[in-house]
């Protein structure tokens, strides 16, 4: 029996939705991460319950930090994104956590760049406040160890193709790090990061949607958890082309969940075209309900999936919209992205 909400909400569902294509499904996955960083800094004494942790978020690190705080007893300050909606505002206050949230606007980049000077001046003023650097401190892998095990035991691992939106880096990264340590010898295990267009982690700053950057899995900004090294292919997907798969997944499949997920289906959809012999695993990190406005009431704008298909570049000057598909080859950090 679980002792705190959080660790439910935590565990994900693994479901098969056809021969070879497998979903990762979390209701909010970087509740896994928080909670394992958080009991990893209390085990280690690098703080204290009663402590307060800060850090920025566009919205699902702020809810699995506050989750993971009330679990261990912990004061949690976030600055949020402009993305941050009523429903999440809502429940961070009834938590008991401090919301920052930034003033309306229409650049995702500059909003992140504005929640992480607003997180220098709050820590000259409290050094006492432990920064969690979500984006940073590769604590945040610790909770996916578990999650690896448990798709090992079902998949085989060996073969395996795992998708997902890049973010942090902590998700996929940590995924691909554990299910390749398989107890038996190295396993045989891609990994196919997504990416949004505009985003400087793997070198597309220089392509803008004109829709958004899906916020949660790009950067505006150099980002210290992700692993170049551990990618093999990226996908970059555009905000229609990432509603046109969020709209078909659950139309075919009926998984509600979020705009990445969306964008991560499409990719995962074509690599297990690409690989007849391999299992293809695709993660799902939220739920769709902060995106029922946003997404999921222009559904019938969707493009059939059968009409995308990514365009394939040899290197970043051939990106464009409205999906790129490069192989990375596990090839080190852009300049750019470098920390």
């Amino acid at each position: 029996m679980d002792q705190h909400i959080a660790e439910a909400i935590g565990r994900p569902d693994l479901i098969r939705l056809d021969d070879r294509l497998v979903c990762l499904r979390f209701e909010t996955m970087k509740v896994v991460s928080a909670l394992a960083a958080v009991r990893h800094l209390l085990d280690t004494g690098a703080v204290r319950r009663g402590d307060t942790l800060l850090d920025s978020s566009s919205g699902i690190y702020a809810y699995a930090l506050a989750l993971a705080c009330h679990r261990h007893g912990m004061r949690c300050h976030i600055v949020g994104s402009t993305t941050v909606d009523h429903t999440l505002r809502t429940q961070l206050a009834v938590l008991g956590a401090t919301l920052e949230q930034m003033e309306p606007c229409s650049d995702l980049k500059l909003d992140q760049k504005r929640r992480v000077e607003r997180i220098h001046e709050i820590l000259a003023g409290h050094p006492e406040y432990h920064w969690m650097r979500q984006y940073h401190d590769d604590i945040h892998y610790l909770g996916y160890r578990a999650i690896a095990d448990r798709i090992r035991e079902a998949t085989g691992a060996d073969g395996l193709t795992v998708v997902g939106g890049v973010g942090s880096g902590a998700s996929t990264g940590a995924l691909a790090r554990y299910l390749r340590a398989a107890p038996a010898g190295p396993a045989d295990v891609e990994l196919v990061g997504v990416q949004p267009y505009g985003s400087v982690t793997f070198g597309a700053e220089h392509v803008s949607d004109p829709e958004i950057i899906i916020a949660g899995i790009g950067s505006s900004i150099p980002f210290g958890n992700v692993s170049h090294e551990l990618y093999d292919t990226l996908h970059w997907i555009s905000f229609d082309a990432a509603l046109a798969g969020s709209v078909d997944l659950l139309r075919r499949h009926a998984v509600f969940a979020g705009l990445s997920t969306g964008a991560g289906y499409l990719a995962a959809r074509h690599e297990r075209e690409r690989s007849p012999g391999r299992t293809v695993l695709f993660i799902a990190p939220d739920t769709g309900h902060r995106y029922v406005d946003t997404v999921y009431a222009r559904h019938r704008e969707a493009a059939p999936i059968a009409d995308l298909a990514p365009r394939e570049v040899s290197d970043r000057n051939g990106l464009a919209l409205p999906w790129s598909r490069m192989r990375w080859n596990r090839a080190p950090a852009p300049a750019p992205a470098m920390v």
